[in-house]
């Protein structure tokens, strides 16, 4: 089990999931969890590869922090398939100061666990990571 910097350890499976939907591509997305009582992250649930970004975005608790992946898929201006991997640290308005507290001080030591995020992105709310968000970010 890694430690975070902010003395939040990363559970070992939060890696191999993220190795599976990078490497193998089981998964769409998946959402990973702060346990404040075991100071763990912890996978919280994960959207087989058939799912689309309006599942994912539902997935996420509208009153509580969350980190995500997202392995999304699109096509480049010469029309190849190409996919890129997000990066979003959910931080809804509505959220405990003290849940967002916890999710600001981890986020960087537990995206370095994951090798191979390729864009980040900082949500408050779900305008922040529309899929127009989204698309702008890979054009």
């Amino acid at each position: 089990m890694a430690n975070a910097a902010s003395g939040m350890a990363v559970n070992d499976e939060c890696k191999l999931k993220f190795l599976e939907l990078k490497a193998k591509r089981q998964y769409r997305y998946i959402i990973y969890k702060i346990e404040e009582v075991k100071k763990e992250v912890l996978v919280e649930k994960t959207g087989e590869p058939t799912t689309t970004y309006d599942d994912f975005a539902a997935d996420l608790p509208p009153n509580e922090c969350r980190y995500a992946v997202f392995d999304y898929d699109f096509f480049s201006e010469e029309n190849v398939p190409k996919s890129k991997i997000f990066f979003i640290a959910w931080s809804p308005d509505t959220s405990k100061i003290r849940n967002k507290m916890v999710y600001a001080s981890s986020k960087d030591r537990f995206k370095r666990e994951l090798d191979g995020i390729q864009i980040e992105l900082q949500a408050t709310d779900p305008s922040e990571m529309s899929l127009e968000v989204i698309n702008g970010r890979v054009a």
